[in-house]
């Protein structure tokens, strides 16, 4: 009893506290890549960490894309989201004052990026990129960093315009989309994120291959990687800058910490295996906010 009247006291002044500070309540926003009810079962232990620890109803939002958690962040009605480069780089471009760069994960080998991976099913007779040529292909989403923006980037310089290489490009609507999509030959090929690091037939040890493969959805054993991206900036963990230092403080070591306190929450929102949430900067993103502002023409 002892206990409970001690944690009851406790949120009570947590929650005062953040009253103080005029937050009512904490929005995460969190990108597309698989359907929506698995993104809110691996987020939930963090919503409720954060819930506990700024006393303030915590809730998770699962737009159906990219751009939904893009426009929540520049409107204010999210608080928070692991961005991807390119989706970080689009907030940037639009409103340099909307969000902070906190952190972003640190790979099992202590590297802070990860790779765009091009794959088909094993049993296609692809094997290479140069083998896709006239096939249907797939992209995950027009923000995505590994989706969409690099691939597509990379892919056009070396066979030039898309569209006259694959016989047909689609947007699935995300990695999981993606990947599915491929697995049972709706597209040819496509690409999703993976850091490149582990064994394909787990998925690699984080990314959208490992998310799929630890759920049942694949068994990379039927896929094959037939390409590989330049090494991509792991994107960044952001808050809203309007909220008040102590909010964005608290969230952001609870966020670094994530990996010492509860290594089965931190996997979950790592989508796999990593090291741990680290300190990342915004000038860190320069090369991917200039691929960016290039693609848009501006």
């Amino acid at each position: 009893m002892q206990k409970l009247l001690t944690a009851t006291a406790l949120t009570a002044v947590l929650a005062s506290s953040a009253m103080a500070e005029g937050i009512k309540e904490f929005n995460i926003g969190i990108l597309g890549g698989e359907n929506a009810q698995d993104r809110l079962a691996s987020n939930e232990c963090f919503r409720a960490k954060i819930e506990e620890a700024l006393g303030v109803p915590v809730k998770l939002f699962t737009p159906a894309d990219y751009d939904g958690v893009i426009q929540g962040l520049l409107g204010g009605s999210l608080d928070y989201a692991w961005l991807g480069a390119s989706a970080y780089a689009k907030i940037y471009l639009t409103n340099p004052e909307a969000v902070e760069v906190k952190l972003t994960k640190q790979n099992t080998d202590g590297s802070t990026g990860y790779y765009s991976i091009g794959f088909a099913r094993a049993d296609s007779g692809i094997k290479t990129m140069d083998d896709a040529k006239g096939k249907v292909f797939a992209f995950a989403d027009p923000n995505s960093t590994s989706g969409y923006l690099v691939p597509g980037a990379e892919l056009t310089e070396k066979y030039g315009k898309l569209e006259d290489y694959f016989k047909e490009v689609k947007m699935s609507g995300g990695h999981e989309q993606t990947i599915v999509g491929v697995a049972n030959g709706d597209f040819d090929a496509g690409v999703a994120w993976a850091d490149g690091l582990g064994n394909w037939e787990d998925g690699y040890n984080s990314g959208a291959f490992r998310k799929a493969a630890d759920a049942g959805l694949v068994d990379m054993n039927n896929l094959v990687e037939i390409w590989r991206s330049k090494i991509i900036p792991e994107g960044p963990m952001v808050v809203r800058k309007a909220l008040p230092q102590d909010v964005k403080d608290q969230v952001t070591q609870l966020t670094a910490d994530l990996w010492e306190t509860d290594k089965e929450c931190a996997y979950a929102v790592a989508a796999g295996e990593a090291k741990d949430f680290v300190p990342v900067k915004h000038e860190d993103y320069l090369g991917i906010i200039a691929a960016r502002k290039l693609q848009e023409g501006m």
